[in-house]
């Protein structure tokens, strides 16, 4: 009797290995165990590999080979990619070039604003790129302001894409894009301390009118973010954008909240304009978009700090924008015909894995940042790319970025008064369903381990105890554990 093969070649595979396994069936820590048990949450949830920097065995693997939704930790997978192609000292360069003469203090002619994908293009860097425009004598310009956004080609399906969440004005779901800039994040300040209700913009942006619908509450300021809903944006017949916030707000309280309520065009415009306007400036022209022209004069740039210190927002803070837009830079440095940006991208980072030697299948790396519900990567492979990191010539550049376990970044309140804390540097991920962590630890001998716990269960938000129980685990035992991948 002929049997049919019911599982794909991969996972045939991995059954195999796992029969293969010198050490089968060894068990979870037991406090590992035990917070699963706690947070109804089954052992077949979590990934998780224990894996010595310095070579040798694992001391835990765990559904090790399974393909999992990494969440934000894909991020080290973006983020050593970019270290290895483009080098730590990597800048992107923000333009402001013209077709058109300057006659004293008039520029006769377009100003073009070209883009280079710079990943953190603050106002506060617009501000100095045109403050270095009006030092040159310039305080108008007769032509068009032309933004320029051509450097990345961005997938045609991103433009009728769904929002990832039910919250697509917040600020970690703005999308990367060439000439970003603020994160098109506008600042909004709420005051309610003198009686009535006080809103200001931050940055100054040219026809952007702001106003108030809430209602003053009694109540907590700490929770004014549980009456929160979302603004009301209206164009008005004369080009004009209102803004109008709505829900509750508790009487007596200040709160801030960045928004991204404008598309990445029409805040660069109003965004320009209004810091021109500030600096005395006047641009007769409309806005519009095209490429630079290749005879274009140079007259201001603003280079971007270096890759090393960009990638510490990117992991540290865990910022998707940067993420993805380090990510998109990588495939606009390798550009592939017939291929945008973001399927660049992701052979490139194929091929960076295959110069370290490695072969990842089953990885599905989108956009670079984990806001996704595609991305997949087995935790024995991410921490191969730890391992790889480790070995890098930058290896301290990486290391660097990471978050310091109770004392920065999406780990400062986590395991404070641990022999963790301090020491081990751990990137973490979250979305609904996922939880994650992976990074390095020390254990109580001194000697570095690489750590990766995942969970993918829609009880994954409570399971926060669980990963870090498997630091902690990581960090002083010395058992050697092995547990086979189930298929």
């Amino acid at each position: 009797m002929l049997l049919k093969l019911q599982r794909p070649t991969y996972g045939l595979c991995l059954l195999l290995a796992g029969l293969l396994a010198p050490m089968a069936q060894a068990q979870l820590p037991a406090t590992v165990v035990a917070s699963l048990r706690a947070a109804k949450i089954p052992e077949s949830a979590l990934s998780a590999v224990v894996v010595p920097l310095d070579g040798g065995q694992p001391r835990l693997t765990h559904g090790a080979d399974l393909p999992v939704n990494p969440a934000s930790t894909i991020k080290l997978l973006t983020t050593f990619m970019a270290l290895e192609t483009l080098g730590p000292t990597f800048s992107w360069r923000t333009g402001l070039y013209t077709d058109g003469p300057v006659e004293g203090d008039t520029l006769r002619g377009n100003l073009y604003v070209k883009g280079g994908g710079d990943p953190k293009l603050t106002y506060e860097r617009v501000w100095l790129l045109l403050r270095e425009l009006r030092n040159r004598g310039i305080r108008k310009v007769t032509g068009d302001l032309v933004l320029d956004r051509s450097y990345f080609t961005l997938p045609a399906s991103d433009k009728d894409a769904a929002p990832f969440d039910e919250e697509p004005e917040r600020a970690y779901n703005v999308a990367a894009d060439a000439l970003l800039m603020n994160f098109k994040a506008l600042r909004f300040d709420m005051d309610t301390e003198s009686g009535g209700m006080q809103v200001r913009i931050d940055p100054a942006m040219a026809g952007v009118q702001v106003g108030s619908r809430m209602k003053l509450l009694k109540g907590d300021c700490a929770s004014w973010s549980q009456t929160w809903a979302r603004p009301e944006v209206t164009t008005l017949p004369d080009g004009q954008v209102r803004v109008m916030l709505q829900g509750g707000f508790p009487q007596g309280c200040r709160a801030s909240r960045y928004l991204g309520l404008l598309g990445a065009t029409d805040f660069a415009s109003r965004l320009t304009r209004g810091l021109w306007a500030e600096l005395g400036g006047t641009i007769a022209g409309q806005t519009r978009e095209a490429v630079t022209p290749g005879d274009a004069k140079l007259l201001a740039e603003q280079q971007s700090p270096p890759l090393a210190e960009q990638i510490r927002d990117v992991n540290k803070l865990s910022n998707n924008t940067m993420a993805r837009t380090i990510f998109l830079t990588l495939g606009a440095n390798q550009p592939l015909v017939g291929l945008d940006s973001q399927a660049a991208a992701a052979e490139a980072v194929r091929g960076g894995l295959a110069r370290q030697g490695l072969d990842f299948p089953e990885l599905v790396i989108d956009n670079g940042a984990g806001l996704s519900r595609a991305a997949r990567i087995s935790v024995r492979h991410l921490a191969q790319v730890l391992q790889a990191a480790q070995r890098s010539n930058y290896a301290a550049e990486f290391a660097a970025s990471l978050p310091i376990v109770g004392l920065d970044g999406t780990m400062r309140t986590r395991l404070v008064g641990t022999p963790l804390a301090g020491s081990a540097r751990i990137k973490t991920g979250t979305l609904n369903d996922v939880k994650a962590v992976a990074g390095y630890v020390r254990d109580a001998k001194g000697r570095s381990w690489g750590v990766v716990g995942i969970l993918n269960h829609p009880r994954a938000d409570a399971g926060q105890p669980v990963l870090d129980n498997l630091l902690q685990w990581a960090a002083t035992s010395d058992v050697t554990l092995t547990q086979v991948a189930k298929p």
